[in-house]
């Protein structure tokens, strides 16, 4: 492998490394039916709002639950997947 290919190439390490690092602390949210997941990139839950309303009725507040943080789930994965794209797409490393 060339001098100028192994630069590329750990250049697009340090810049996909970065990048993880930054998601890992980045908040996304979910939602569904009066409640709110707040959700790091890591996936660590880090906030959880839910309507008062919601506090009545046990199994739809359950379901309200799982499908907040279900829907915080695929927005962290949805992202991920796009960052991550961003440098198999355009890598222009030449194979």
């Amino acid at each position: 492998m060339n001098p100028t290919m192994v630069k590329k190439l750990q250049k697009l390490q340090k810049e996909m490394q970065e990048t993880q690092e930054r998601l890992q602390m980045t908040e996304f949210e979910g939602r569904a039916s009066g409640v709110r997941i707040v959700m790091l990139g890591s996936h660590q839950v880090v906030e959880i709002n839910i309507d008062p309303a919601l506090l009545e009725d046990k199994d739809m507040l359950q379901d309200a639950i799982l499908l907040a943080i279900n829907d915080a789930v695929e927005t962290v994965s949805k992202k991920t997947a796009e960052e991550m794209n961003r440098f198999t797409m355009g890598m222009g490393l030449g194979f």
